[in-house]
């Protein structure tokens, strides 16, 4: 039984990590003919797929179903790295993805990189929460039109090398300025070193080499299933009001929408994921934050701690917030008609009491009753559960209103 016929888009719900590496590999697989496509962020999206044969690798820049055999596109609105898909190609040996990129998108360099770690190392105690991958500093770079890089920039050396100068030469100092940062000798010396360009463009080549550039929305209008790979989660969102500890992109329906609009798909399944407990990685609010791990069997190898986002914290589900966050990104669909239905994560992390907070009061809840409490607390189906990190650990079909049972198509 197909739960959808054409597109499905999976979406974090909280602030990211809730598990939708799991679920795009799970359903890239239960069609054919499907294509992932990146349509939000960029490659410090760290998505974690483990096969039930033991391979493991965080997806950065490749979709979740690549171990699926299914190609990637990253979509205008996603920011390509090519130094950090260099970096991926490598872990990933052997795989030989297929991956596409629309022109249009915009590239990250190692200068975007380094402000960005700069600043975020200068706010001390007020950091945003940012991963250090130069995210923001791109596209806040890009909005200067003689700064801007694309993927089509990348084919043309010439241009490049001009664009990269002025970059470094022009924008860089004007830049640092402006956030009242003075780079130590070491970092000023780095800025301007000979490698780190030769560097870039070596990793530009090779990125020209192994993506093939296409228009996201003939690539989605072409493809016979298409599945979007949502990057962090609702909470994140640029629009979202606990702005700035937010990032600079449109995590949930809006993305998907706008594209399945300009490729003619008239109606989009919406899988909002989320675990039993919250996480954030990162400075910023969150509202129901307990000192530790909710649970003793709760392991996380993908969010360890680093210099810029620190250790992962922990919360409890807040099912009002979830409930709203849902119901706004739902209200931004525009002309297509979303269908959406809930997954949840990291079961077999729970014991056999979980807390959950209700109208401002914790509550604790049976594991078992947690799928109908969240059905009855947001109105959509829990079609979804994991039990494990694998796909064969993924239920389907077990929500209050889904067909029992795995369907033979998910897509």
């Amino acid at each position: 039984m197909k739960i959808f016929q054409r597109a499905a888009a999976v979406i974090g719900a909280q602030f990211g990590d809730e598990g939708k590496g799991l679920l795009t590999d799970f359903l890239a697989g239960a069609g054919t003919g499907v294509l992932v496509v990146r349509a939000n962020g960029g490659a410090q999206a760290g998505h974690t797929v483990v096969t039930p044969d033991g391979r493991r690798h965080v997806f950065g820049h490749l979709g979740s179903g690549s171990f699926r055999g299914a190609p990637t596109l990253l979509a205008r609105s996603f920011v390509c790295n090519p130094l950090l898909l260099d970096r991926e190609w490598t872990a990933v040996a052997g795989l030989e993805p297929r991956v596409l990129a629309d022109p249009r998108g915009l590239v990250s360099t190692p200068w975007d990189m380094l402000v960005n770690q700069a600043v975020e190392a200068a706010r001390g105690r007020a950091r945003h929460g940012s991963c250090g991958v130069g995210f923001n500093e791109t596209i806040e770079r890009c909005l200067r039109p003689e700064f801007r890089t694309t993927v089509a920039d990348l084919g043309d050396r010439t241009r490049l090398l001009r664009i990269l100068a002025a970059i470094r030469d022009d924008y860089l100092p004007a830049r640092m300025a402006a956030l009242g940062l003075e780079p130590d000798p070491d970092l000023a010396g780095l800025m301007r070193s000979r490698p780190l360009l030769d560097g870039f463009l070596d990793a530009c080549r090779r990125f020209l080499e192994r993506v093939r550039p296409e228009e996201d929305a003939r690539a989605v209008a072409l493809a016979p299933q298409v599945l979007f790979e949502g990057a962090q989660g609702l909470l994140l969102d640029e629009l979202h009001p606990w702005f700035p500890h937010v990032t600079r992109s449109r995590t949930g329906l809006a993305n998907p929408a706008a594209l399945c609009a300009e490729a003619g798909i008239e109606r989009l399944r919406a899988v909002y994921v989320t675990r039993w407990y919250l996480t954030r990685h990162g400075a910023g609010p969150l509202p129901t934050e307990i000192p530790g791990r909710p649970s003793p069997l709760v392991e996380d190898r993908t969010n360890l701690p680093n210099p810029w986002q620190g250790s992962l914290r922990f919360g409890h589900l807040d099912l009002a917030l979830l409930r709203q966050s849902i119901r706004a990104d739902l209200a931004g669909a525009g002309r297509v008609d979303a269908v959406p239905a809930l997954a949840l994560t990291c079961l077999d992390q729970a014991g056999p009491e979980v807390t959950v907070v209700q109208d401002g009061r914790q509550l604790p809840v049976p594991r078992q009753r947690l799928p109908e409490i969240l059905e009855a607390a947001t109105g959509l189906a829990v079609r979804w559960q994991s039990h494990g990190p694998t796909r064969d650990d993924v239920l389907a079909g077990v929500g209050r209103s889904a067909p029992k049972g795995r369907p033979a198509s998910v897509l």
